[in-house]
């Protein structure tokens, strides 16, 4: 399993779904495709999985979740993370090189119309759960490694803060005001 391998993977389960904005239908679908493959590639699907946490791991993709979903703690950052994985390749390798490209997501612009938290904490889980289906056993605690980078010190300041964050997000901050 390589990068490419688990975009598509992602696409055909988003594919299956096209009917659904929900995550967890796309997390379903993924787990089942995912399940088909050998379990060293389920392995390597998870450390995929993690790398691109760490990628996601912004200081400016978090105040843009805080201020999508009313708050965001770290548990709260995975999930939404999460949601932006299932989201595809285009869309995740778009926002993690400018958070603001959030705002051009329609998923973003109907949570804003609606008022709902944009959360996939079951897409953290796609591995886990394939690897169980597949095998019959759980996935090895150490088959994936994950080191976060540091957070930009720039973005160190209270995300309540929306005149900071409207300065930094303007896009999705005029989705969210105040």
């Amino acid at each position: 399993m390589d990068i490419e391998q688990f975009w598509h993977l992602i696409d055909q389960a988003r594919g299956r779904v096209a009917d659904s904005p929900d995550v967890e239908d796309i997390a379903n679908q993924v787990t089942a495709l995912l399940a088909s493959h050998e379990p060293q590639q389920i392995v390597d699907a998870q450390q995929i999985l993690w790398d691109l946490m760490a990628a996601s791991y912004q200081a400016p993709l978090w105040a843009a979740a805080y201020l999508i979903n009313g708050g965001c703690s770290d548990d709260g950052f995975d999930y939404f993370r999460g949601w932006l994985i299932a989201q595809g390749r285009t869309a995740f390798e778009q926002v993690i090189a400018d958070a603001d490209r959030l705002a051009d997501l329609p998923a973003v612009h109907a949570a804003a119309a609606e008022g709902i938290e944009l959360e996939g904490e079951q897409t953290l889980s796609i591995a886990w759960d394939a690897y169980e289906r597949a095998t019959g056993s759980e996935l090895p605690s150490d088959a994936f490694t994950i080191n976060y980078p540091n957070l930009d010190p720039a973005w160190n300041f209270d995300f309540d803060d929306h005149s900071r964050i409207a300065a930094r997000l303007p896009r999705i901050a005029a989705l969210y005001p105040e």
